[in-house]
């Protein structure tokens, strides 16, 4: 899982709010089974109270006593942690009564225990003993028969008996609950895979439009991403149709500038004269840059559009063999070393046309070697992006520094003992930069000049 995926966040947040509920769920669960204890354990003091108060008497000197003996032995043997009691009010003079495992002692409950009690005027609460053996007691005020005084009856039972009992019942809540959490987990991973799913898809279909193997999103989406599947789509032909518009405009604009340009040409070359040269050359500076723009115009209407993908190698070849053949006087071999399935994210023409004027440019400075390797870059940012990478070197005399930004200007040429125009590296830069690409020129290892052409690439 990725850190800043839709499906890593839907599953942690899933995650905590069942941990949460399942966590609350045990504490809820553990307390309701330590109050059912509780209930149950009182029903069985208040059974054993009730014997009591039916087995004690008034003697002739006002004090409590046992008329038969209690059924459950606990409460004779020492220190059992089972106990009763029957000790009169403070403002009586009565005897108290005890049964034989409380031997001498006498509980002393809280005063604060005593406050708080039921309907039925019981009071439940927690103690100890003089073992330090936790204790659950009820007590209740009676005035016994025979007697006009206030007795107070206390029953206890050691409550540590039930511990493994409550011991057993966490141990099984909890590992019940690590099993419901594991399966709840393992059905938020599948419910969120499987309902992330046609994201992928849609995905993998938009990777195809950019790569060139689809032309509109195929297939069908739930009903909340149909409509971007539908939107998106219509995105798609709303921009080929505009880079088809773009096109049409810029032929159109091309023919209708075209004649006059002649026109002018023609009529001023046939007259003499100052004015005629200056229409001569102004007119062929208008033709130039009619066609530097309407070039411009035609690259960024290639670059912006979408699903274009050309494979590398087979450019690079061809470029390779062509230009040794022009320069075979020269002797000039160029060497090609490219990756198989190298594929730049663009038009064909365009990347013929960045290669073939660096190529060229290169075998006119060159001795005798020109190398162009091509292989895949993955910069540096955080987002990581890949990219095509393609190295010229030659072995010429190479360029200096300080010169290199001059190189890169339109119609800008350092040497004029070289054929050209100077518009070689300005329209790589140019075409390169309408790809958000780059070119940057750079010592090759063979002594001459290296250019480093970075284009996106289709993986």
């Amino acid at each position: 899982m990725r850190p800043r995926s839709l499906s890593t966040r839907l599953i942690i947040s899933s995650a905590l709010v069942s941990i949460v509920l399942l966590a609350a769920t045990g504490v809820v669960l553990a307390g309701l089974f330590q109050s059912a204890l509780e209930r149950n354990f009182d029903a069985r003091l208040r059974a054993v109270l009730d014997g009591l108060v039916a087995n004690v008497e008034i003697d002739a000197a006002g004090n409590p006593v046992l008329s038969g003996e209690m059924a459950d032995t606990r409460f004779t043997l020492p220190l059992s942690g089972w106990y009763w009691q029957v000790i009169p009010m403070a403002d009586s003079a009565a005897g108290d009564l005890a049964s034989q495992s409380l031997l001498e002692q006498r509980l002393e409950p809280d005063t604060n225990s005593l406050t708080a009690r039921g309907k039925d005027g019981v009071a439940s609460f927690y103690m100890f003993d003089g073992n330090g053996a936790s204790l659950r007691a009820i007590e209740q005020v009676f005035q016994l028969p025979g007697s006009d005084k206030n007795f107070s009856v206390l029953v206890a039972g050691n409550f540590d008996e039930l511990k493994d009992e409550v011991s057993a019942f966490r141990q099984g809540l909890i590992a019940s609950l690590v099993i419901l959490g594991l399966g709840l987990l393992i059905a938020i991973f599948i419910q969120v895979r499987f309902g992330l799913r046609p994201l992928g898809a849609m995905q993998a279909s938009l990777t195809a439009i950019r790569e060139g193997k689809a032309e509109r999103l195929e297939g069908t989406f739930p009903a909340e991403i149909q409509p971007v599947a539908e939107e998106l789509n219509l995105l798609i032909q709303s921009n080929s149709e505009i880079i088809e518009r773009a096109r049409t405009q810029v032929g159109n604009l091309a023919h209708a500038l075209k004649t006059p340009l002649s026109v002018l040409t023609n009529e001023a070359a046939s007259q003499k004269g100052p004015l005629a040269s200056k229409v001569t050359e102004q007119a062929q500076v208008m033709r130039d840059q009619v066609s530097m723009y309407l070039d411009r115009a035609r690259r960024a209407a290639r670059a912006q559009g979408l699903g274009a993908v050309t494979d590398v190698k087979p450019v690079l070849d061809a470029l390779a063999r062509t230009l040794q053949r022009i320069n075979r006087d020269k002797g000039v071999k160029v060497n090609v070393e490219c990756d198989e399935g190298l594929k730049f994210r663009g038009e064909r023409q365009d990347l013929e046309e960045m290669v073939g004027n660096l190529l060229d440019n290169a075998c006119k400075w060159s001795r005798e070697t020109v190398d162009v390797k091509g292989r895949l870059w993955r910069d540096g940012s955080p987002a990581g992006r890949t990219w095509l990478e393609l190295q010229v070197d030659d072995d010429g005399p190479g360029l200096p520094a300080d010169k290199r930004a001059e190189a890169v200007k339109r119609g800008r040429r350092l040497d004029e003992t070289k054929p050209g125009s100077g518009l070689g590296l300005s329209i790589v830069t140019e075409t390169a930069t309408m790809y958000n690409g780059s070119v940057t020129l750079e010592d090759a290892e063979m002594g001459g000049l290296r250019v480093r052409l970075i284009l996106p690439a289709a993986l």
